[in-house]
């Protein structure tokens, strides 16, 4: 095996922690990455991890050599395409992590056109609202719809989403349309959290100088975008839920918007991204591609 690839094979390991994990991530054989860390170590002449049944952890050469093999890997990849033409073609992997509403609505209808100018890259797309581990599941970007926690990871802000709140047509004719506050004590909402178990918030309102919870009942709580939205549909409650996703169903009159007056707050839209020197023309791309399709539709605070 080439010694560029044992180092590039050895980063991944140290990322996620795990041979088996390394090895799915890069689509090889587990025993061709423990292999290719062991020609390392020979080539070396010192152990770089130590190895236990359920992880693998750094020694201290193993640290030093990590730090190394990162700066010589990126220096690499800048050396090989420094002079490449803008208009290559793009090849390769290329792993990205979206919001599940958003994949499913605004970028897999429009992916056909993308991929029809890069015939020779692959996408991996996972669609989910969990939080991924970037670097451990070996995504080379994700889009981000919230607040971000990982100060890590280069983030690259894309704007606003607007959120409205709405019902459905049915829920709206048997409990009535609420239009203060005071209404909301009448009605349920369907609660919203990324873990089950921990204490859903309720309505989010703009009180003048911060936004601040109103206490609401809520027979149902659930922990993904597309059942909130179906939870919606299904007459189970009203929602607070990013303008874009709704809009298709308000225009059909099966949804409707309710206390305009009382919106929650606009949720910050970013691309994530590892904190290297250079990223693969292939991420540059898409991520470029991705802002374009996705920026119109959003507003600036």
């Amino acid at each position: 095996m080439h010694q560029l690839d044992a180092m590039r094979i050895f980063v991944r390991v140290t990322e996620t922690g795990s041979f088996t994990q390394a090895a799915d991530s890069l689509g090889l054989p587990r025993a061709s990455v423990s292999n290719a860390i062991k020609q390392l170590e020979t080539k070396l002449g010192t152990r770089l991890l130590h190895r236990t049944t359920r992880r693998v952890q750094l020694t201290q050469d193993g640290l030093a050599c990590l730090e190394r093999c990162k700066d010589l890997l990126a220096d690499m990849e800048e050396w090989e395409t420094m002079f490449a033409a803008q208009n290559e073609a793009l090849t390769g992997r290329l792993r990205v992590d979206l919001p599940a509403t958003l994949a499913r609505t605004t970028v897999i209808p429009q992916l056909p056109a993308f991929l029809a100018r890069h015939p020779s890259l692959r996408i991996e797309l996972s669609s989910t609202d969990r939080r991924v581990d970037l670097v451990r599941e070996g995504f080379d970007c994700v889009l981000r719809v919230g607040a971000i926690a990982d100060s890590t990871l280069i983030a690259r802000p894309l704007g606003h989403m607007r959120q409205i709140n709405v019902a459905s047509t049915a829920y709206l004719r048997r409990y009535g349309e609420p239009k203060t506050l005071e209404d909301l004590n009448a009605h349920q909402l369907i609660h919203y959290t990324t873990t089950l178990g921990t204490r859903p918030a309720g309505w989010e309102y703009f009180d003048g100088e911060r936004y601040a919870q109103w206490p609401m009942e809520g027979v149902l709580t659930v922990n993904n975008a597309d059942a909130y939205q179906a939870a919606c549909l299904a007459g189970l409650g009203l929602i607070q839920a990013p303008e874009s996703g709704v809009r298709g169903y308000i225009a059909d009159g099966v949804l409707r918007e309710v206390m305009p007056a009382f919106q929650a707050e606009p949720l910050a839209v970013s691309l994530l991204y590892a904190n290297r020197r250079h990223l693969p023309r292939r991420a540059q791309v898409f991520m470029n591609w991705l802002a374009d399709l996705l920026m119109p539709r959003l507003t600036t605070p």
